[in-house]
């Protein structure tokens, strides 16, 4: 099989990948940076091999929600958001999503000085507010509102812009003539509507002219509501049953996703939640720089929490992979398909108790989570903290090792 050479080769793992329907110990092949083959290769000539004999070989993990357009310095107004190549490799994510940090007037910035400078993909949901959460008062002013202006920069920017955003709007206070109760929800439901794109609500209920049923309503199949765990929502009715208006939004096609954040996942709400058979569609962090340190800490971590909930396997990799490109139309990602751009993440399980904490500072106990081990970006290894990749300190060629007293 030396005409079908590959440039890497990952042998023994077990390939997970719930877009092609493949959960079965194989091998997984790469050339030119694209996934070459996957299946039983012992024959395949390659020009690296890794062993990752005991672990799992998944597609480069998704996180559907974060935020990394890095400003400084920062100030009361701006979300203090990350930088995706600092925190996501390590949790295996190879394509982040923006989820609405920067609108109309300061996308084309973040485009340029990140998302074309960033090694792990970046995409974006779009802020309906002209600044986002770069100047988060702009999200309570409906003048900044601009849907059509919205959808011709989403259109402009259809490589990276893969929905639109409304977030944050006029919380906590009554409405007013100036302030609908919807002015936001609606401006971006009309920007995505004219940019054919999904809208991403996240909105609070916290007045009756704006209840979360209400909310629901409003989105259309394919639109997301995303932390839909956090303690202001009624995800439980007053018999702790699943509300019924849940259900029905999921079976006329809203979309759910986790976005764990500092403040919007509540085991309380989730945990009764899985069990009663409505798990979130996608899990994802919400990833900003008050939350690196707990009680997100990266996606490794989310993914671990459901892990400890019950969750299968192959359910927490379909929520990281195949159902988040899904939503945001990009079914290239999120698979090991022969073809497929060769975004890898290598992952364990490790055996060992643990406590987790959600956004209201309690805990579940748990016996085991997920370790990354590797990831590729682009069939390029980009994550190696327990050296997979490299020979042997004694027996390493050069230049990675000169013998005492030898000058390279």
């Amino acid at each position: 099989m030396n005409e079908s050479a590959c440039d890497l080769l990952l042998r023994g793992g077990r390939v997970i990948d719930p877009a092609s329907g493949i959960n079965a110990d194989a091998d997984a092949a790469i050339r030119d940076g694209r996934i070459l083959a996957v299946g039983h290769l012992t024959d395949m000539a390659a020009k690296t091999v890794l062993d990752v004999t005991g672990y799992m070989v998944v597609p480069g993990l998704i996180d559907m929600h974060c935020h990394c357009f890095p400003t400084f310095p920062f100030s009361d107004q701006t979300l203090p958001t990350i930088h995706p190549d600092a925190h996501m490799l390590q949790n295996g994510v190879t394509t982040c999503v923006d989820a609405g940090t920067c609108g109309w007037q300061n996308f084309p910035q973040f485009y340029e000085t990140v998302i074309k400078k960033a090694r792990v993909r970046v995409l974006a949901f779009l802020n309906i507010a002209d600044r986002g959460m770069a100047c988060m008062a702009d999200e309570d002013d409906p003048a900044r509102l601009r849907p059509g202006v919205a959808a011709e920069v989403a259109k402009a920017y259809g490589d990276a812009i893969v929905g639109i955003k409304t977030a944050h709007y006029w919380v906590g206070k009554p409405f007013d003539a100036l302030h609908a109760p919807w002015a936001s929800v609606d401006a971006a439901l009309e920007a995505a509507q004219r940019s054919g794109l999904p809208c991403m609500a996240d909105v609070q209920p916290t007045l009756p002219e704006r209840s979360y049923p209400a909310l629901l309503e409003r989105l259309r199949p394919g639109d997301i509501h995303t932390h839909v765990y956090a303690q202001q929502f009624p995800v439980l009715d007053a018999q702790g049953r699943v509300s019924d208006f849940l259900l029905e939004a999921r079976a006329r096609g809203v979309a759910f996703d986790l976005g764990h954040g500092a403040g919007s996942f509540w085991f309380r709400n989730a945990v009764p939640a899985l069990r009663q058979g409505f798990p979130p569609d996608t899990l994802s962090t919400d990833l900003y720089l008050d939350n690196v340190a707990g009680p997100v800490i990266g996606l490794m971590h989310v993914m671990s929490k459901y892990l400890c909930m019950g969750m299968p396997v192959p359910e927490i990799i379909r929520r990281v992979t195949a159902a988040p490109a899904a939503l945001i139309r990009r079914p290239e990602l999120g698979t090991l398909a022969p073809g497929a751009c060769a975004d890898v993440a290598v992952l364990r399980i490790v055996e060992q108790p643990v406590h987790f904490a959600d956004s209201g500072r309690a805990r579940m106990a748990g016996d085991h989570f997920f370790q990354c081990m590797a990831a590729l970006r682009g069939g390029q290894i980009a994550y190696d903290p327990y050296a997979l990749s490299l020979h042997d300190w004694e027996s390493a060629p050069a230049p990675y090792w000169t013998p005492p007293g030898v000058l390279p």
